[in-house]
């Protein structure tokens, strides 16, 4: 997206700079090739931009996204690219017609060529060297001892999360070594691990939950798709949340506790059903809404038989039952890391870019976007829009802002 909106500035200037994209692996995009099951859910049909986690200005954050919005993104992807967007309405995600991550990342490649961008394909940047006077070039350093100058560099090389699609950090190690303040990294969006004989014995289990966090006194919640794995939880609602046990874990204080609601009845609505089930099995009760096994585990943590009618349920073990299907702590102990992670958290602190350009405040003609920015959104297309957002203006940017070559 950078080198797209580059080249399209550039032709505007006369002579037209060269816009030249390197790429590390032999493709390109490759987390556009794994999104959403190889489908990839390009946005939200909607956005709620407080759902985006930083440490940064959150305002700074919502500024960003506001210069291209949701609805101009929808529009590009359908008009530009001939994606024909189609919403999915059980998730409110939107996927291209055609199912097929391929045609969005074939299609972003073919108009950034079609607009004059230079692709250059397994090349490894192994640094930048500013301009130590006005007027002269960075370079960008390449394995084996070539370099390139370039009047204007953008960063786009993600984070650290999916490696084996070709991210290794450089961008974050890049900029932290030009002096640009950075934010603890930490993988976010991954799932959780457990060391839980009972749980463990749900692998294979999916349904919808929520969530529940509660952070320096204030609530975070999620609703969603859980899913009980070998390993321990995943599913978009574990997902969206993991981050605050993995932050937890990094800091070494206390775990983060993170309770369940398994289904859509809260704390007062099963103690409503379990008063009036009368002669009906308390089992049978808890069966009619969960699936079998988990419906088994939930009793037997509460401690409660059953095939007790729920009008001889004892208020003790109501109150545990309740307890156990309104709001039991999910025993996570651990979590997949980078390797699983969606996404990054952490990284440049949005202070230190132009919010307009995205140029780094420091190092002049160099700027930053995606990933390796601190910011990240939940499950469902936000990180693409946020991906999308910081490419444009950071592509627009460095052709606007200098008369030279733009290097994305």
């Amino acid at each position: 997206m950078a080198a797209i909106f580059a080249a399209e500035e550039a032709a505007k200037q006369s002579p037209a700079p060269e816009v030249l994209l390197l790429e590390r692996t032999q493709d390109g995009g490759r987390k556009i090739l794994i999104s959403g099951g190889g489908r990839c859910n390009i946005l939200p049909s909607a956005a709620d931009l407080t759902r985006f986690v930083t440490d940064s200005s959150p305002n700074s954050l919502r500024n960003i996204l506001k210069s291209w919005p949701l609805v101009q993104q929808i529009r590009f992807f359908d008009e530009r690219l001939g994606l024909d967007l189609t919403l999915e309405q059980e998730s409110g995600k939107l996927f291209p017609r055609s199912n097929r991550a391929r045609d969005v990342r074939d299609g972003l490649l073919s108009l950034a060529r079609e607009l004059g961008a230079v692709t250059r394909f397994g090349m490894t940047v192994e640094g930048l060297v500013p301009p130590s006077a006005a007027g002269e070039d960075w370079r960008v350093m390449l394995a084996g001892g070539e370099w390139i100058g370039a009047r204007a560099v953008v960063l786009a090389t993600g984070g650290l999360s999916v490696p084996n699609t070709g991210r290794d950090g450089t961008g974050l190690r890049v900029a932290e070594s030009l002096g640009h303040e950075m934010h603890a990294t930490y993988p976010a969006l991954t799932p959780l691990t457990a060391n839980a004989p009972d749980h463990a014995a749900l692998a294979g289990i999916s349904l919808t939950v929520s969530l529940t966090a509660r952070v320096d006194g204030r609530r975070q919640s999620a609703t969603g798709g859980f899913l009980f794995t070998h390993k321990g939880y995943s599913g978009p609602s574990v997902l969206d949340l993991s981050h605050l046990a993995v932050r937890s874990r990094l800091a070494g204080g206390a775990r983060q506790e993170i309770t369940v609601q398994w289904t859509d009845l809260d704390a007062a609505a099963w103690e409503e059903r379990l008063r009036a089930g009368g002669t009906v099995h308390v089992g049978t009760l808890v069966r009619r809404a969960l699936p079998e096994r988990l419906a088994e585990m939930i009793l037997k943590s509460a401690e409660v038989d059953g095939s007790t009618p729920a009008s001889q349920l004892k208020r003790e073990a109501r109150i545990r039952l309740v307890a156990a299907l309104s709001s039991m702590p999910l025993p996570w102990t651990g979590d997949e890391g980078y390797k699983k992670a969606e996404v990054t958290g952490g990284g440049v602190a949005l202070s230190e870019i132009d919010p307009g350009t995205m140029e780094s405040r420091r190092m002049p003609g160099l700027f930053m976007c995606g990933e390796m920015l601190d910011a990240f959104g939940p499950i469902g297309g936000y990180n693409f829009l946020w991906a999308w957002a910081t490419g444009r203006a950071a592509g627009r940017g460095a052709a606007t802002a200098l008369g030279g070559a733009a290097t994305a």
